[in-house]
């Protein structure tokens, strides 16, 4: 590949198609957007290799003004760098996966959405509602009482809103169920929810967003993906670590997080074994800290799981001498 230029052609999609589809095959290198995992599909039936670059990576290389020209002429001059990280296309079924995840994480937000309007709407009438959907009940409590200050048609809106909510709550329990029963056909959902603080979406999660895991070559690299390593400000041979990157994929990093922070609770530490790694950190570091060390150990067990197809074991507590 000496990054020749040979055509220079403003194609639509189907002319794109007729056009690789009459070439000879190559190695054809793509910016990872929306639907990037489709045409990749698409290229190797035809019998073309595909490789595709993050936006980021490519956007050093683009010369002043930005246009698909000069974005094309980039992302050639990036896929040249031996050392420029590819990010793997995507299946058909990780991509469903991943549209149900969406749909899902879609809904909650919408609902948390409609609970916090409704909780403004009563504070205004001087009504004082803590967070969560767990203080429905509450609200209902309110919007029913005989001597109620509210007016008639502020009633008749909340009530709306509660209707809202309850639908809400019936499609995200629907969605539910639904990833519960594909954790339950694939042998790596299984194996995944063996870990402790894993469930049925952080499964479904890791299996429509994160690559295969051979593509990683330590699970320090994948927790790197996740973006659950610290930041690094070193200079002159100098090490300053900071905070967590966040450079990778938020969605399973956050249930990760989430998971952990389950193991923390009241009722998780009493499986904790005293005198472990994870009771020792409990015992100086404060809990978020704690749970986010435990997200990027749980990454590199997933890694080590997934490679090796084992399931998860719990670690044996060393016998002092």
């Amino acid at each position: 590949m000496r990054g020749e230029v040979k055509f220079r052609k403003k194609l639509t999609r189907l002319q794109f198609h007729r056009f690789m589809a009459d070439h000879a095959s190559a190695l054809v290198v793509m910016e990872a957007c929306g639907g990037a995992s489709y045409w990749a599909r698409e290229l190797v039936k035809i019998g073309h290799e595909v490789k595709l670059i993050a936006p980021q990576y490519v956007r050093p290389f683009v010369k002043r003004q930005k246009n698909d020209a000069a974005d094309a002429e980039a992302i050639v001059i990036a896929a040249q760098r031996p050392e420029m990280r590819f990010v793997e296309p995507k299946s058909e079924d990780q991509q469903a996966r991943a549209i149900l995840f969406r749909v899902r994480d879609r809904l909650v937000h919408q609902r948390t959405e409609l609970v916090n309007a409704l909780r403004a709407i009563l504070y205004e009438f001087g009504h004082s509602i803590p967070q969560g959907i767990h203080q429905l009940k509450r609200i209902e409590a309110i919007l029913e009482e005989e001597n109620s200050d509210l007016p008639t048609l502020v009633r008749e809106e909340c009530r709306d809103m509660i209707q809202q909510i309850s639908e809400k709550t019936a499609r995200i329990e629907a969605r539910m169920k639904t990833a519960k029963a594909l954790a339950e056909r694939t042998e790596t959902s299984r194996r995944l929810q063996t870990i402790p603080g894993v469930g049925p979406m952080t499964a479904l999660a890791i299996e429509a967003f994160a690559p295969a895991m051979e593509s990683f070559k330590c699970g320090r690299n994948f927790a790197a993906w996740l973006g659950l390593v610290p930041r690094q400000f070193s200079s002159g041979g100098k090490e300053r670590l900071g905070r967590v990157s966040k450079a990778g994929q938020a969605d399973i990093r956050r249930l990760l997080i989430i998971g952990a922070m389950s193991r923390l609770n009241w009722l998780g530490r009493k499986t904790i074994p005293e005198g472990s790694w994870l009771a020792q950190m409990l015992a100086r570091k404060p809990r978020m800290l704690v749970a986010i060390a435990l997200a990027n150990k749980m990454a590199r067990v997933i890694r080590a799981m997934l490679t090796k197809k084992e399931d998860y074991r719990n670690p044996t507590p060393a016998v002092a001498a």
